[in-house]
């Protein structure tokens, strides 16, 4: 079993995640990207040559929690990340990975989007 993996079978939905932290200024982060509804920065365990979280400043614990009316939120976090991936230098392509619950490998519960490239990535990813 992966570490990732490992850690997913014992996170649990909490009020507060690192990436509330992270939210409010409690953890220091450099934005590579920031707006009135998301944030983007790079991922702390890398898994690929560029890796960044697009993460919504509303906190929705996992994709398959959100709300119907969340639609144009969702949305605007897929354009952010394709935009920055552009900004990263991700023209020749990336990877866009949600993980949802325990079984899809979530350990923060907090919705967030990893953008990974830079490298030829593989298929199946898991």
């Amino acid at each position: 079993m992966t570490d990732e993996v490992s850690k997913a079978q014992g996170a649990a939905p909490s009020e507060d995640t690192i990436f509330g932290k992270i939210l409010r200024g409690e953890i220091p982060c450099k934005f590579i990207y920031e707006d009135d509804q998301c944030v983007a920065f790079h991922d702390i365990s890398a898994q690929a040559p560029v890796h960044f979280l697009v993460i919504p400043r509303k906190p929705i614990p996992q994709l398959s929690k959100a709300a119907d009316g969340d639609e144009q939120l969702l949305g605007h976090l897929m354009v952010v990340a394709r935009r920055v991936a552009a900004e990263q230098g991700l023209a020749d392509g990336f990877r866009l990975v949600i993980n949802d619950g325990k079984m899809g490998a979530q350990s923060v519960y907090h919705l967030h989007l990893h953008v990974l490239g830079g490298r030829q990535l593989q298929w199946p990813p898991g």
